[in-house]
């Protein structure tokens, strides 16, 4: 028994529009129609399509039969989708037509946006410093040759210059390595009470310094969490170094970690670990982007500080390694909280 090509266009999930020798859209099938345009068919394929580069390619090949490739945009809810759309001549019953068929290659040309954005954001944060480091480099070879405290003033800044730049560097090696690693779960067992004590001895100085005090809550029970005990010691790093940098003066830092409990987003028995500041806190509307890779809140304090703009990037993915959750609570004016959810097993 002959079988309908709109019966085999309809039996195929990519989206499949077929045009007729009079130019119109002859048939779509569900995924098309849902693309598209649920009232389509029927309709000349230029007012139905309206998309200058592929009305060209269909008008191509209805002149010359030869195959193309177009792209075409699209939307799905609040986000943009691409599509690769194959454009080839085809024998209907009623006479020469044109085949549509649509290839989703979003997560793909968003993949291209993220690299090329990576490598812009890099370089941008590359230059300022080096930038700078010239400048001084010339200047201390013509004009302050033989000045010795503007010689040694130039060289604390191209101290600090560089060193932003070593640990830009570290950023970058540490978040390739996470992400190379996040596939796979570490297992090995981590003290979780002993790894935050050891952290906050590195920290004392600094916050001594800043005249912040770092009040920790640990439960009475050893907590023993399955996990990676550097990359953890690393989550700790970024996030008390963030608090100390970023937390109002004077005001004490708090590191709490909870005893294990159920854990509803887990779906599992697991621990929260939480770094919360008294400082100028953080819009609404940034809390979504900041593990987003060089996302800064106030770019110019930022830099100022050290930071490079990857370390809740590197907490992200970590966290995410470990199976576990990271939520982000802020008020302007009365601080802010991050919340590491381990589970237990």
């Amino acid at each position: 028994m002959p079988v309908s090509i709109f019966s085999l266009v309809d039996a195929l999930t990519i989206p499949l529009v077929l045009i007729g020798p009079a130019e119109r859209i002859a048939h779509a099938n569900a995924p098309a129609q849902q693309l598209v345009a649920t009232g389509a068919v029927g309709r000349h394929y230029i007012t139905a399509l309206r998309q200058p580069g592929l009305v060209e390619a269909i008008e191509l090949t209805f002149a010359d039969r030869q195959t193309r490739i177009a792209a075409y945009l699209g939307a799905e809810g609040a986000r943009d989708t691409t599509w690769r759309v194959t454009v080839a001549p085809v024998v209907l019953e009623s006479g020469q037509g044109v085949v549509l068929s649509f290839e989703d290659v979003t997560a793909v040309t968003e993949a291209g946006q993220m690299r090329r954005d990576f490598v812009a954001n890099v370089s941008h944060e590359l230059r300022t410093p080096l930038t700078a480091l010239l400048g001084f480099i010339e200047t201390l070879k013509g004009a302050a040759r033989d000045d010795a405290a503007a010689r040694m003033r130039f060289l604390d800044i191209m101290h600090a210059e560089a060193g932003r730049m070593a640990q830009l560097v570290q950023d970058l090696l540490s978040l390739s390595r996470v992400e190379e690693e996040e596939r796979v779960r570490p297992m090995a067992p981590v003290d979780l009470p002993r790894l935050i004590r050891s952290v906050i001895a590195t920290f004392a100085a600094r916050a001594e310094a800043a005249g912040m005090a770092i009040d920790l809550h640990l439960p009475a029970d050893p907590v023993v969490v399955p996990g990676d005990s550097e990359q953890l010691r690393q989550v700790l790093n970024n996030l008390i170094e963030n608090a100390i940098k970023y937390g109002g003066s004077g005001k004490p830092v708090t590191i709490a970690l909870t005893a294990p409990a159920e854990e509803t987003v887990l779906r599992t028995p697991g621990v929260r670990l939480s770094v919360a500041d008294q400082g100028e806190g953080i819009a609404a509307h940034h809390i979504p982007r900041l593990t987003e890779r060089f996302y800064r809140v106030d770019t110019h304090r930022s830099r100022q500080v050290g930071g490079t703009g990857l370390g809740l990037a590197i907490v992200k993915h970590i966290v995410n390694r470990h199976r576990g959750r990271l939520k982000i609570e802020s008020t302007p004016g009365q601080g802010s909280s991050f919340t590491v959810i381990l589970p237990l097993i």
